[in-house]
């Protein structure tokens, strides 16, 4: 700073010194009181996903579940780790090919159910091979 010309406020104040003498300042002290309950950014990761390693967001095409508020181009979060119960809504893999619908299980028969009356209850042997239950549906990521 030295040698450099310091364009101060007109006004000096009380003070007997010019700005320019004061070069630096230690600021010492306790921060703010408001400083305690500063809030950080919302991490939506933190908020939205329990179980990182079991997680992944999948995009949905097709209208099956509008019932449910899933809408073609949707983003869905799906949890692997949790147990797929009957009413929840999961990602299932018939026959090589993956669902979105709500399971209900009852003693002999799974059924996939839409939430849409344009397709049809998809009904599974409880036996069968060809049913994998991929994940539980978590969230619905839907752009307004």
């Amino acid at each position: 700073m030295e040698g450099e010309n310091f364009h101060g406020t007109s006004h000096r104040g009380t003070n007997k010194f010019p700005q320019e003498d004061v070069k630096t300042a230690d600021a010492t002290g306790f921060g703010a009181a408001a400083d305690d309950f500063m809030e950080r950014g919302i991490d939506l990761n933190e908020q939205l996903i329990r179980n990182k390693p079991a997680t992944f967001f999948m995009r949905v095409r097709g209208d099956a579940m509008t019932g449910a508020g899933i809408y073609d181009g949707d983003t869905i979060i799906v949890d692997r780790s949790i147990k797929a119960e009957s009413g929840k809504v999961v990602v299932a893999i018939l026959n090589g090919e993956m669902f979105i619908r709500r399971l209900e299980k009852t003693f002999n028969k799974v059924r996939l159910l839409p939430e849409s009356k344009k397709h049809a209850t998809i009904e599974v042997d409880a036996s069968c091979d060809s049913l994998g239950i991929w994940g539980v549906v978590t969230y619905n990521i839907h752009q307004v």
